[in-house]
């Protein structure tokens, strides 16, 4: 079957770059069973893994597809069934020196997440990460972007997760790998369906060959253009122009600490969580020495799946919607409840005049849905100009009781997101089983202290805690 890209997934597949690969990625750190649990669930292994991930492949059929260009750049390129699928090419094996220490993960992740993925082949990765100390292993995941829309294709992530340690069932898979067209079906196809539309086949004969035109990114000038005409970002070490490589770190804060600021100033867990990350913000300007005036504001944009609350504060769940918007962040201000004040009200503002990117499917899907959240947000994020903001902030909220992984209980999940062009550093946030994890993705050289950053968000939190008691 031969599927036309969107425009939005051809941007994402045409504007990608050595230095600025666009995949998503995600982190899960997992443990086995006790050998003395008593319940005989074997471990995690590589094998596991592999017959798991086939078996669920079903679920995301765009998993087995791949992109082909249109010859004589006649059209967007297409999905096309990949007739010499491998899914042992896409699942792999890695390990840390035992005991491997968090830090000797992060380097791993860096690494992993640096590298493009290959175009001739579909376009995800997949690596289980043995080794870890204290009998843990780690899944980590990229999936380009221009696979996963949320609407008729999740995140793999999504898929293999399960609420209970045995993993559920799902329909025997039935797929026998096509024949994969060739360059000249590919043509035939494309200009049978011109033939009928002599409009569009002019434009299309007129930019063929043009390496520099296409559908894809005429789409994607016509929304900077739309967004280019507000305000401009203020210079940050946040901006600056990327090497090929990364580091990552990761945060781990309790939801219990978002809920008590949340209920005394009355205001909603997404307004604290960018509090926090403001604070955080604040305090790694100030170890590089930037002079702050208290009207100092980096602008971020937040393309965030907001949480759905109960009248309580003890349930979150992911809604249909992505919202994305643009928010200045008030680094400058001193006073932690005022910094939390600004933003409320900045939220609010914006919550009454935003845009959406709809989800249908990951309303009615059960199970764990920020992968393909955090997917939705870089997605809603790139339709800004990129001097229009200094970072990229993406939140999605999980499941607050615990999730498997063929028999393996999940433990913590960060989200990876990528470095749009010329953004130095991205931050992703995900709550999970009573938790809240910071993904920090950063450009090696640019961001050498990204760390100091990753310290920043627990005392920021503690500031914020200091002030529900004053």
């Amino acid at each position: 079957m031969i599927t036309k890209l969107t425009p939005q997934d051809a941007s994402f597949y045409q504007l990608e770059s050595s230095t600025n690969p666009m995949h998503i990625g995600s982190l899960a750190i997992v443990r086995d069973p006790h050998p003395d649990d008593g319940s005989g669930r074997p471990p995690l292994d590589y094998d596991r893994l592999v017959a798991l991930v086939e078996r669920r492949l079903p679920l995301v059929p765009r998993y087995r597809r791949k992109v082909r260009e249109v010859p004589l750049a006649l059209g967007p390129p297409v999905w096309v069934e990949d007739s010499h699928f491998d899914i042992t090419y896409h699942v792999r094996r890695s390990a840390l020196p035992v005991p491997g220490s968090d830090a000797q993960l992060h380097d791993l992740v860096a690494r992993l997440a640096s590298r493009p993925l290959d175009h001739t082949r579909p376009l995800w990765e997949m690596y289980l990460i043995e080794g870890l100390s204290g009998g843990r292993r780690a899944i980590f995941t990229k999936t380009h972007s221009s696979l996963v829309d949320g609407n008729t294709s999740l995140e793999i992530g999504h898929v293999i997760l399960d609420t209970g340690p045995a993993p559920r069932e799902v329909a025997d898979d039935c797929w026998i790998a096509p024949r994969e067209p060739n360059d000249v079906e590919l043509l035939a196809v494309r200009l049978a369906e011109l033939a009928g539309r002599p409009g569009e086949a002019l434009e299309a004969v007129r930019h063929a060959g043009a390496e520099a035109v296409s559908f894809a990114g005429a789409t994607g000038r016509a929304l900077e253009r739309a967004v280019r005409g507000g305000a401009g970002r203020t210079d940050s070490p946040f901006n600056a122009r990327t090497s090929r490589n990364r580091r990552f770190d990761m945060v781990r804060t309790d939801l219990d600490n978002y809920r008590e600021i949340r209920k005394r100033f009355d205001c909603s867990i997404n307004d604290v969580v960018l509090a926090v990350v403001a604070g955080a913000l604040r305090i790694f300007l100030q170890s590089r020495g930037t002079v702050l005036t208290e009207s100092a504001a980096l602008r971020a944009v937040v393309p965030m799946s907001v949480y759905a609350e109960s009248p309580y504060g003890d349930r979150l769940k992911p809604v249909g919607e992505v919202s994305s918007f643009l928010i200045d962040l008030p680094v400058g201000e001193p006073n932690p409840v005022m910094r939390l004040s600004h933003i409320a009200h900045a939220t609010e503002e914006h919550a009454r005049h935003r845009r959406g990117v709809r989800a249908r499917t990951l309303v009615h899907m059960a199970g764990f849905a920020p992968a393909s959240l955090h997917a939705m947000s870089v997605r809603a994020a790139s339709t800004f100009a990129e001097n229009a903001f200094n970072l990229m902030i993406t939140n999605a909220p999980g499941p607050q009781q615990p999730m498997y992984i063929g028999g393996a209980r999940m433990l913590e999940m960060y989200p990876v997101s990528p470095l749009l062009r010329n953004q130095a550093s991205s931050i992703g946030i995900t709550s999970y089983d009573g938790r809240v994890f910071y993904g920090l993705n950063a450009d090696r050289d640019a961001m050498a202290d990204i760390g100091v950053l990753s310290a920043a968000v627990h005392e920021s939190m503690e500031e914020m805690l200091g002030a529900c008691v004053q």
